[in-house]
């Protein structure tokens, strides 16, 4: 498995980190992502560990906390072998203070973490959304104090638009407090807004990025094409509209690209998908999920091989669509052209 340092950072992660939304099956939400037990969990944690991904992304709000006990309880007596992510921001209740980035959330966030994954320290600390209402200074500080403390090594955040990171990371500078290391993002063949501004940002001030979704929320598995229903299982079913839109042409124009190049490969729709990503710059990990062993190891399989240059092209070429304001204006400027150039 190939190990990549997390952004700026000096730690190492795998190119494929394994995500346990499916822990737990808690509320109707994540019930449809699946409803893995501590039997399964602990299973599937055997076969990453073997195939080389030591690298486990969690969350409070996942099934409201079911998710972290489950993966903390099949981690078990291997905690020193594992690194562990999880997150904080979303509401965990109904009190006003029970949701959001303030010292009083976070603190309090972060102890109820450990205590469910029965550990003393978490690897990767993430904001999970950017709250506008707490003071970014009040949020920083913050986690700068769980840093020192020892309960946190890393931080990074999730779902932050441009000037909210780049006014974070001026904050830490300023104060001398740990930065972001990372940013866990929604990026696929289908949605590659991450290009626009935030791409280019993470490879100017050293922001690893960790792709949550990569197959599109689903629709990159391989049982989605064009004049075919959905599949009965499939999570769209009731989950389709709170993720991200995709036009249905755009999807099966990728789709019809990855087609071609599965033809050439012999490899799966996902795993192309997969591994597409994984040549992207600031691309540090992708984070996959598994409802059961067998998809788990169809999708390790993503890594260990690489696309061709003919064939990146042609899904970049079918994924592509037209450049928003100011963009398209920027690349009049050929002497100082923009540090991503993958839309046309």
């Amino acid at each position: 498995m190939e190990f990549r340092r997390l952004g700026h950072s000096g730690l190492k992660v795998p190119v494929l980190c394994f995500g346990t939304g499916t822990f737990g099956g808690g509320g109707e939400f994540f019930k449809a992502w699946g409803s893995t037990d501590v039997a399964e969990a602990t299973r599937l944690l055997d076969i990453c560990l073997e195939a080389g991904v030591n690298f486990f992304d969690t969350a409070d709000i996942y099934s409201k906390g079911l998710s972290e006990e489950i993966l903390g309880k099949a981690i078990g007596k291997r905690r020193h072998e594992v690194l562990i992510s999880t997150k904080a921001t979303f509401a965990m209740g109904d009190g006003p203070n029970e949701s959001g980035s303030s010292r009083y959330h976070l603190v309090a966030a972060c102890e109820a973490s450990l205590r469910r994954l029965g550990t003393d320290y978490i690897d990767i600390y993430h904001l999970h959304g950017f709250d506008a209402q707490t003071p970014v200074e009040e949020t920083l500080h913050t986690l700068n104090g769980l840093v020192e403390s020892g309960k946190v090594r890393y931080i990074a955040c999730s779902n932050f638009s441009g000037w909210h990171l780049m006014k974070s990371l001026d904050v830490s500078a300023k104060y001398g407090w740990e930065k972001y290391a990372a940013h866990q993002v929604y990026y696929s063949l289908i949605n590659r807004d991450y290009e626009w501004e935030l791409m280019p940002l993470g490879m100017d001030q050293g922001v690893g990025a960790t792709v949550w979704s990569p197959l599109g929320w689903g629709r990159l598995t391989g049982k989605v094409r064009r004049g075919q229903a959905l599949p009965e299982t499939s999570r769209l079913h009731k989950t389709a509209d709170m993720g991200p839109p995709v036009l249905d042409e755009h999807l099966y124009r990728v789709v019809d690209a990855i087609d071609k190049v599965a033809m050439e490969t012999g490899k799966s729709v996902p795993q192309i998908a997969l591994n597409w990503l994984l040549r992207r710059p600031t691309v540090s990990s992708v984070i996959i999920g598994a409802r059961n062993e067998e998809q788990l190891r169809q999708n390790l399989a993503a890594a260990g091989w690489a696309l061709s240059a003919e064939q990146v092209a042609l899904l970049d070429k079918a994924s592509q669509v037209n450049a928003p304001y100011p963009y398209w204006h920027q690349r009049q400027f050929d002497r100082n052209p923009t540090p991503v150039t993958f839309y046309k």
